[in-house]
């Protein structure tokens, strides 16, 4: 039994410290994704704050089966999408966001490569650079990435094999996308 597992199993039961260690052990990768999808860190910091708000809202209506991470991916990416159409943003410069994130904290030490990979994908159709960012940036496995997305393990394949073709191309032409 996993730690995961054993604090699910705590939850349910009503425990208030397990319900926190949870929520610690995914706080970093769901504010790291959140920041992806928002304009700005404090829409991400929202973000992140409402997801595991809605998660803990809608708990008995989760089943686990060793996929508590992916439930928080689902929630985050709808979160998210919800707080976009809600405040209707512009999109923020680069550079801002380079500013934004000047401080470390944890989770956040290839904050560079993370800037580096969002300019590669800014040009991607929105499908293709969503399968990217969780495979590249969020680390996630085909098969969580299917979960969240809500598609066959197949289609995630094909689009991240078609989003690396596209990102090739684009890179050896020495352009953007």
């Amino acid at each position: 039994m996993t730690r995961e597992d054993e604090l699910i199993q705590k939850m349910r039961q009503g425990d208030i410290d397990a319900v926190n260690e949870l929520l610690e052990m995914f706080y970093s990768e769901i504010l790291r994704y959140c920041l992806w999808h928002t304009p700005d860190r404090s829409l991400a910091e929202d973000a992140t704050q409402e997801t595991f708000l809605k998660a803990i809202r809608y708990f008995d209506r989760y089943t686990h089966k060793g996929r508590f991470k992916s439930f928080l991916y689902q929630i985050a990416q709808n979160t998210c999408t919800d707080m976009w159409r809600k405040r209707c943003r512009t999109d923020v410069s680069l550079e801002r966001l380079e500013i934004e994130f000047s401080y470390l904290e944890q989770g956040f030490e290839d904050i560079q490569s993370d800037m580096v990979l969002k300019r590669l994908v800014s040009g991607l159709p929105e499908d293709l650079r969503e399968i990217v960012l969780l495979r590249f940036g969020q680390d996630l496995s085909m098969r969580e990435i299917a979960e969240v997305a809500d598609m066959p393990l197949r289609t995630v394949q094909s689009r991240l094999r078609s989003a690396l073709k596209k990102l090739k191309k684009e890179f050896e032409k020495g352009g953007q996308l």
